[in-house]
């Protein structure tokens, strides 16, 4: 059948109308502007065999002439090359990406947070924490009550949002609007480390989807438009770091080292969990440094001095109000407590914590925070040395729990399995990507490899949450493009079934 045929009965079969003429004419021009690769231009034959301008075996009708003057052809192919710009313009990939996660705060009211528990959802600790610095009470009072000083939470995130309240007012939708936006601002940033890492290690045809797969995804809106938390903003700088060690292989002098350890301090005083990563990254860069012949001494040492002079005030604040040393944060022992126990089933025992548990905040008050922790660090030990068995089957269920969701509750039965099974997907697809890049010793693969197996250690021993998987997921999505992308090239390439070629 002649190639022409189906679009032209399509054209005999439907009503036609001024109105709809320009629906069909618009989209069929589209499919076969997108067939011809890109939109390069019309082919021959959609001229010749009569789409746009008549069959050669039948004369133009007015009808005809009407739509050729007024088809939306020529419209759209003066969009084709605007969208070929736009679709690999890192400056649009974040535009679009903000706008749409702005949007989403807008249209949903997401800047309302309730007003239960005193605004406690509106940051959580890290809000507590934000509302006393505001109101010049110090770095203090991560729950309910006036407690003191802290150090359950690191600095960064709480100080940011306590001069967002100091301008625009403590717990107001103000404040949670500016606060959410700049979470958006984060996320939409993060598209451009995640292109330049697939066009590195994949290709460009990866790093165009990538980027845009995190742009739109409305699953890696979720955190950005809902939560006043770090989340975006780690995942921000793990994937910063994540292209500069990948870039210091081929970087000469002091300079990138010098950005290496400015990196990993506003890491560390943002999420120290980041921190699991540092020594993979700069052993990392070191060997690949040191095939080419290229000395590194100097940059880590120089790496090393920033990154500790950078964190060496906060210490020592901790170290003065404490009269102990505490690196940055103190809340371990609390947090191994809520996942470990005699009621332990490896997901978040929320009943623990102190602002759910009446004793517990009574124990928090009385004997003050460092020996609160202590106590809760020492309950779980205990409990891990007693029954190392069910420890590790419980580490296990954590780990199957971080990759596949944890176990959660909905008023719609089928919702939270459908959930799940969508993030087990991206986890599958993340590590089956991960193993063929390997084998096929795509440059960065052993990168990938470090990151996604001792980032996520940590909570395997304490809890899983999904929102834990965040700051890795730019690196997840970028392997889930590639695989996906491998498949559809092996699909192209494949050849013809002798069933399928006579049609």
């Amino acid at each position: 059948m002649p190639e022409s045929a189906p679009n032209s009965f399509v054209f005999k079969i439907l009503p036609i109308t001024p109105y709809s003429s320009g629906i069909f004419a618009d989209f069929f021009a589209t499919v076969m502007i997108l067939k011809d690769r890109g939109g390069r231009g019309v082919p021959p034959h959609l001229v010749t065999q009569g789409h746009l301008t008549g069959s050669p075996d039948r004369p133009q009708t007015a009808f005809a002439q009407q739509q050729k003057e007024t088809s939306p052809a020529p419209r759209v192919l003066r969009f084709a090359p605007i969208w070929t710009r736009i679709r690999t313009s890192l400056f649009w990939m974040v535009v679009i990406s903000f706008a749409l996660r702005l949007c989403v705060i807008i249209v949903m009211h997401t800047y309302k947070f309730r007003s239960a528990e005193e605004n406690f959802g509106f940051g959580w600790e890290m809000g507590r924490i934000a509302r006393s610095l505001a109101a010049g009470q110090g770095f203090s009072n991560p729950f309910h009550a006036v407690t003191g000083p802290t150090a359950w939470e690191p600095p960064l995130y709480p100080y940011l949002i306590a001069g967002v309240f100091k301008i625009f007012g403590i717990y107001t939708n103000a404040s949670a609007f500016v606060l959410l936006t700049l979470n958006s601002l984060f996320s939409a940033l993060t598209c451009i480390p995640i292109f330049l890492i697939a066009k590195r290690c994949f290709g460009e045809k990866v790093a165009i989807a990538s980027a845009w797969t995190w742009a739109l995804l409305p699953y890696v809106m979720y955190w950005c438009t809902r939560w006043v938390w770090e989340t975006s903003l780690s995942a921000l700088l793990i994937v910063l770091i994540f292209l500069l060690t990948l870039d210091l292989e081929n970087r000469d002098g002091l300079r990138p080292w010098l950005f290496f350890g400015l990196l990993w301090d506003v890491a560390a005083l943002t999420s120290p969990s980041l921190l699991s990563f540092l020594p993979v990254s700069g052993l990392w860069a070191w060997y690949q440094r040191s095939k080419r012949g290229k000395s590194s001494l100097g940059g880590i040492v120089l790496a090393s001095v920033i990154f500790f002079a950078c964190i060496t005030p906060w210490l020592v604040r901790n170290y003065r109000t404490f009269g102990t040393p505490v690196f940055i944060r103190d809340n371990f022992g609390a947090e191994l407590r809520m996942g470990n126990g005699p009621w332990a089933d490896g997901t978040w025992m929320y009943y623990l914590h102190p602002t759910q548990n009446t004793y517990a905040m009574q124990q928090y008050e009385n004997m003050g925070e460092i020996a609160y922790i202590a106590d809760r660090k020492r309950q779980a030990l205990e409990f891990i040395k007693e029954d190392p068995g069910r420890f590790l089957r419980l580490s296990l269920k954590r780990f199957v729990y971080y990759w596949a969701g944890a176990p959660r509750s909905s008023q719609i039965w089928w919702l939270a399995q459908v959930k799940n099974s969508l993030f087990l997907a991206s986890s599958v697809l993340a590590f089956w990507a991960l193993g063929r890049a390997l084998r096929k010793r795509i440059p960065g693969a052993w990168l990938f490899f470090w990151l996604i197996l001792i980032y996520p250690a940590v909570y395997y021993v304490v809890f899983p949450y999904p929102r834990y998987r965040h700051p890795i997921e730019p690196e997840i999505a970028i392997l889930g493009v590639f695989l996906i992308t491998e498949a559809a090239k092996r699909g192209a390439s494949a050849p013809l079934s002798p069933a399928g070629a006579g049609h």
